[in-house]
């Protein structure tokens, strides 16, 4: 294979599957008080109960240029003929992608892309994109950008937060103020449009019964793909709406169904028991 993708771990994307496609993980940060650790080195219930002990939430941040560089290095150390094709975590969320440009300096074997997306968004376009690779390993640069580019501009990602106390403290949903508070057996809907988190409708009903209805919604609005759709959820979400969501995507017609566990990052800003959605629409050439 001519290249070796980068993705930032807010890409939520299962080892199992960065194995199996050589992806190498750049890990995203969370600061607890004074001690900063590497999302990916520590459960993400340990964000919860830290906030349950002490009100406090932590604090993300994005990758910085040395956090890429070591990266970048090591690969092109074990891989000399390669070429490093990073696709980044939405660059309007995080400084992530603008860290990985000036990493990217003084290496013409480093390319970096705004996906423009987050979490299982990101994971869905990374894994895509991997999956082509394997196919065409030998193709150029110009066709694989431009396949990134479709798959960017074809991936939809929205997602129930658990707790809006932790979406809201984030401060990366653009229009938070259309959340409200949070009332019993009401879930206000997120989705990404253009690297942007918006809040955009409201859902009635438990998480489960919600969760049901949204997967409805949005094949039925999105004309999805039915090669694959991908589900993602943060500890805390109950193992049975997972099962009935599964069986609805296969009764659906959904050839592979693949669940993303979020990790730290994406678990300090949705809160315990999210669930969201992504896919790919069907594009005209």
């Amino acid at each position: 294979m001519r290249y070796v993708i980068v993705a930032e771990s807010g890409s939520d994307i299962p080892p199992e599957l960065a194995d199996k496609y050589g992806i190498y993980i750049v890990p995203m940060h969370v600061s607890f008080d004074t001690e900063t650790k590497d999302d990916g080195s520590f459960p993400a219930d340990e964000i919860f109960s830290y906030y349950e002990e002490t009100k406090k939430l932590p604090v993300t941040s994005g990758c910085v240029p040395e956090d890429f560089r070591a990266v970048f290095d090591e690969i092109h150390d074990r891989y000399p003929g390669r070429h490093i094709l990073h696709l980044a975590y939405s660059a309007v969320t995080t400084c992530s992608f603008q860290s990985a440009l000036i990493a990217g300096e003084g290496r013409d074997y480093v390319t970096s892309v705004d996906t423009r997306s987050v979490t299982i968004g990101q994971g869905m376009i990374v894994l895509a994109v991997a999956e082509y690779l394997r196919e065409k390993p030998d193709c150029p640069l110009e066709e694989v950008l431009h396949v990134v580019d479709k798959y960017c501009r074809m991936c939809r990602l929205c997602f129930f937060p658990g707790d809006l106390v932790y979406l809201k403290a984030g401060g990366r949903v653009s229009n938070a103020a259309y959340l409200g508070a949070k009332l019993l057996s009401i879930n206000p809907l997120i989705e990404l449009r253009e690297g942007k988190l918006v809040a955009t409708r409201k859902y009635r009903g438990n998480i489960g019964k919600s969760a049901v209805k949204l997967l409805k919604d949005f094949v039925e609005e999105r004309q999805l793909k039915k090669q694959m759709i991908a589900f993602g959820f943060s500890p805390g979400l109950h193992e049975k709406i997972r099962k009935e969501i599964t069986e609805q995507a296969r009764n659906m017609g959904f050839a592979q169904i693949c669940w993303f566990c979020t990790g730290c990052v994406i678990s300090a800003h949705g809160g315990p028991g999210g669930f969201g959605i992504c896919g790919f629409f069907n594009e005209r050439e």
